[in-house]
């Protein structure tokens, strides 16, 4: 039974999260030293040292995001992929392809915004 969304646009999305993720590591890696950091400024209070561990501690699931995309490309149909990029081309060739519900319609117009 062929899917009615586009396995395609999925993955593409799932790559510029990635690419978007990979860049803010650096910036998310200097805020969890410098938050580490705060933890040992002298005369802290526990409830502040409290806070900071659990900033550092957001700031390090992160990793599930990684994680998170992973599993969104592992539910993707094997073979979904290629059959919307070979849909593409036809369309780009004038073929009759696949037909876009509005659903699809819908959903492609979201991801783009």
């Amino acid at each position: 039974m062929p899917i009615k969304w586009s396995a395609l646009e999925v993955s593409e999305a799932m790559d510029e999260v990635e690419e978007l993720v990979s860049k803010a590591d650096p910036f998310l890696a200097a805020a969890e030293a410098r938050a580490g950091k705060a933890t040992g400024i002298r005369n802290l209070p526990q409830y502040m040292s409290q806070r900071l561990h659990r900033l550092i501690f957001t700031i390090q699931y992160r990793q599930n995001i990684k994680t998170s995309i992973v599993g969104i490309r592992e539910s993707i149909p094997e073979g979904a992929i290629e059959t919307d990029r070979q849909a593409k081309r036809q369309q780009s060739l004038g073929l009759d392809a696949v037909q876009h519900n509005e659903f699809a319609e819908w959903l492609e117009q979201q991801m783009k915004e």
